[in-house]
């Protein structure tokens, strides 16, 4: 049983850490701030919570300790990474950061002209 809970760990964290690796090279070689944000953002943060996860779990079943600091750790990384994302992309978009040549459509243009109009 110890040895299966071990194995699992180990494959969360090295998931982890893959997820991670794949993020840093998205950072480098996506084309502008909003793609690398959210190279950063879900990415980063799926690895991390499977190394906390990992960890988390290795240390419950092989040592039989509990740690509310992982748990913790889960919480808050769930919690602030997708939302400091957002507001990443937001004051990006708002300070008029070049869209990639490639983006289809910009949904906000429309909204963003919308409210000025309504404001005036």
């Amino acid at each position: 049983m110890i040895r299966s809970a071990e194995i699992v760990a180990g494959i969360l964290i090295l998931g982890g850490t893959i997820l991670s690796f794949i993020s840093s090279i998205g950072m480098i070689r996506l084309p502008d701030v909003y793609t690398r944000n959210h190279a950063a953002s879900k990415s980063t943060t799926l690895g991390v919570l499977s190394i906390l996860l990992g960890v988390f779990i290795y240390f419950l079943i092989s040592d039989g300790v509990f740690l509310i600091r992982l748990i913790l750790g889960i919480f808050f990384v769930f919690l602030t990474a997708p939302v400091s994302a957002h507001m990443i992309a937001r004051s990006a978009y708002k300070s008029n950061a070049p869209l990639a040549e490639t983006t289809a459509e910009d949904e906000l243009k429309d909204y963003y002209q919308q409210q000025k109009m309504s404001q005036n």
